[in-house]
């Protein structure tokens, strides 16, 4: 049993950085990374699961205006994850992120169980976010052209006969009816075959599209303090505090992306400075913007009203105020360009967890090569790619989301634990980066992630269940017989 919780040390880990064929180009400088976390965070969260956390439309317990407190609550808990997730960043500058981080700190089985665990946070997380995109882009083309994309092309079967559209209306294909989201599957490609072009350039155009957001969010504030009525925001909390809770937890998945930052640490000038700075900085930003939207979207509209729309709220609050067509054209581009930019900033992510675990013969080598020509991980790039295009195309958003949130919270709490055992294993160990307050954070950070952990249902408990046995599997028949950790000790 002891081989299992076997650590692979912190200088091992950087050495394996500088093997010839696996090198990562150091390209990203404290504003593309600071960007890359507003990238991430930015997107299907605010423009669309919002509505839905407010008016209670999967938990029964809407959290109306008081989600307001359920965004600061929630950015406390991430903020005690995301100190951790500074202190690791600073100090193993590995593309890892939490798998590396548990590897260092508590063996190779929690590192794999991390490593698989996060699948659940980046490509499981991305096929939410290509779904959501895909109602933004019809809404964007709708508003704009007048052009309206078949339902049966932008929406999975479930979803389709759920609403009650007819089977009979769409094509068929051998008796097949065609149902699949093909907006989805499309978006993803093309951002696949920009990300192994280089991390250089995507995260200039990551850049340019979060200023694109940041502006239409802002434009969207104001707009929404001049259509607000106070009448709106009673009761304040109509669910009181379960309200807050439930909604704390299922707007989680607004949060999700900070940790992307450590992903690209490898691809970092001078990630002793500039980690802490991307996590801490983007996570900050994005709080005080959420707070704002939320306040505006629940002052301009009811939630009576707000319940029938909770799939695109923030278009359906405009329309609900008869703004300007191109205001709300406006609007729903910054949503296109907001998802868009968390599916680039995740695409980049999941290929460097698969990377860093390859590299440690947890899964195939093909994972771990890198472009001759780009310097990216291709492999892993189009592979992800296909998973997310698949499963995109033949899912919903609130499965795919509620799986991301608790995926990402037990990432969140492993981080956290980490930095108290290698506090306790490691004290001397320089930390470019420190966690304030001695221990109390990361302690708090692990109880705030329980916390919102248990604010998810029942079915979402089940499925990430199921998909660690499944990860074990895998182990036990081919990480444990193929690992590097006993040639790296020698």
């Amino acid at each position: 049993m002891s081989s299992y919780f076997r650590t692979k040390s912190i200088d091992c880990l950087l050495d394996e950085t500088k093997e010839k064929g696996h090198i990562l180009k150091k390209v990203l400088g404290p504003l593309d990374v600071t960007m890359a976390g507003i990238g991430a965070i930015i997107g299907a969260g605010i423009f669309a699961m919002v509505g839905e956390a407010a008016a209670g439309a999967a938990s029964g317990y809407p959290a109306g205006p008081s989600l307001m407190i359920s965004f600061v609550l929630t950015s406390i808990a991430c903020g005690f994850a995301a100190l951790c997730y500074a202190e690791f960043a600073a100090m193993v500058p590995v593309s890892g992120s939490a798998y590396t981080y548990s590897y260092a700190t508590m063996g190779e089985l929690m590192a794999w169980i991390i490593g698989w665990d996060l699948i659940i946070e980046y490509a499981i997380g991305n096929v939410a976010v290509a779904i959501s995109w895909a109602g933004y882009f019809n809404d964007f083309l709708v508003s704009t052209f007048g052009l309206d994309v078949p339902i049966w092309l932008r929406m999975d079967y479930r979803s389709f006969v759920h609403h009650g559209f007819s089977l009979a209306e769409v094509p068929h294909i051998f008796g097949v009816p065609v149902v699949v989201n093909l907006l989805a599957v499309s978006v993803t490609a093309l951002l696949t075959v920009f990300l192994i072009r280089g991390v250089k350039e995507s995260a200039r155009l990551n850049d340019i599209m979060v200023g694109i957001k940041l502006l239409v969010l802002a434009l969207f504030v104001i707009v929404g303090f001049h259509y607000f009525r106070p009448e709106n925001w009673v009761p304040f909390a109509p669910s009181g505090f379960t309200g807050i809770q439930k909604g704390a937890a299922m707007i989680f998945f607004a949060y999700i992306g900070f940790d992307a930052v450590s992903t690209v640490a490898e691809e970092t000038k001078n990630p002793k400075r500039d980690m802490p700075i991307g996590i801490l900085g983007s996570l900050g930003i994005c709080t005080v913007i959420y707070v704002l939207v939320t306040a505006a979207l629940t002052g301009m509209m009811p939630m009576g009203e707000l319940k029938h729309k909770i799939g695109e709220p923030l278009v359906a609050a405009l329309l609900y105020n008869n703004a300007s067509a191109w205001l709300v054209s406006l609007v729903a581009f910054g949503a296109v360009v907001a998802t868009t930019a968390v599916m680039l900033v995740y695409q980049m992510g999941q290929p460097r967890i698969l990377f860093s675990m390859s590299r440690d013969g947890l899964l195939p080598q093909c994972f771990a090569k890198v472009h001759p020509r780009f310097g990216t991980p291709h492999v892993g790039t189009i592979l992800t790619g296909l998973f997310v295009g698949g499963l995109s195309a033949f899912c919903s958003i609130d499965e795919m989301a509620n799986l991301c949130n608790i995926g990402t919270l037990f990432a969140f709490l492993v981080v956290c634990g980490g930095v108290i055992i290698l506090r306790i294993k490691d004290p001397d160990r320089p930390r470019p980066f420190r966690v304030p307050c001695g221990l109390l954070f990361p302690i708090l950070g692990v109880l705030s992630c329980l916390f919102l952990m248990f604010g998810l249902q029942d079915i979402t408990w089940l499925g990430f269940g199921v998909w660690l046995v499944i990860g074990l599997i895998i182990y036990f028949s081919y990480g444990k017989k193929n690992s590097r950790l006993n040639a790296c000790r020698q």
